[in-house]
C-alpha cells in the first residue's frame, strides 16, 4: 500500500476513533466525577458571566495527546503516530467548528446551515442540554446522530414521552 494511503487511512481512522473518545468522556466523565467542570455549559447563555466556561479547559485532553503524537511521532520518525496526532487534531477543528462556533454560536461564522444533517446535529444537542443536570440527559456524541433526530421533533417527542411514562408505571 502506498505511504499516502496508509496515512490517510490512520488520520480518517483518528478522526472516527476520536468520536467514540469525545462520546466517552462526555458521557462518564463531564457528566460524571468531573460535572463541576462541564456544569456551566449546561447553563443557558443568557444566564452566563463572560465569554469563557470552566467547560473550555476540556480541549486540553484532546490537545495533549495530540501534541504528544506530533512530537514522539516527528522525533523517532513513527510517522504512522504523526499522523494520528494529525486526526486528532482535524476533529478537533471539527468539533469546535461544529459545537462551539455552530451549535452554540459563540462566533457568527455559519448562519446559512441549513440541511438534515445540520439540523439532526442541533436537535440532538437541543435535546442534549434539555437537562440542566448531569442525570438522564442523552445525545453526547457530535457527529454520529441517532436517526430520530433526523426526523422533526413532533414525529420523535411524542415516542420520548411514551417511553418516559412507560418508565414510570
Amino acid at each position: 500500500m502506498a505511504n499516502w494511503l496508509f496515512y490517510t487511512l490512520v488520520t480518517l481512522a483518528a478522526v472516527v476513533g476520536m468520536e467514540f473518545m469525545a462520546w466517552f468522556t462526555h458521557k462518564y466523565v463531564m457528566h460524571g466525577f468531573l460535572w463541576k467542570r462541564h456544569e456551566d455549559h449546561h447553563i443557558p447563555k443568557h444566564l452566563k458571566d463572560g465569554f469563557f466556561e470552566k467547560n473550555d479547559r476540556f480541549f486540553l485532553v484532546y490537545a495533549i495527546p495530540s501534541a504528544a503524537c506530533y512530537i514522539y511521532g516527528s522525533a523517532t520518525q513513527t510517522w504512522w503516530v504523526f499522523f494520528v496526532g494529525i486526526g486528532i487534531s482535524i476533529y478537533g477543528l471539527i468539533y469546535f467548528l461544529i459545537h462551539d462556533v455552530y451549535i452554540h454560536r459563540r462566533f457568527n461564522w455559519f448562519k446559512l446551515l441549513d440541511n438534515a444533517y445540520s439540523r439532526a446535529i442541533l436537535r440532538a444537542h437541543g435535546s442534549h442540554h434539555a437537562k440542566q443536570t448531569k442525570e438522564d440527559t442523552e445525545s453526547f456524541g457530535l457527529l454520529f446522530i441517532n436517526p430520530k433526530y433526523f426526523k422533526k421533533k413532533n414525529e420523535w417527542k411524542k415516542k420520548v414521552i411514551e417511553e418516559y411514562e412507560s418508565r414510570l408505571q
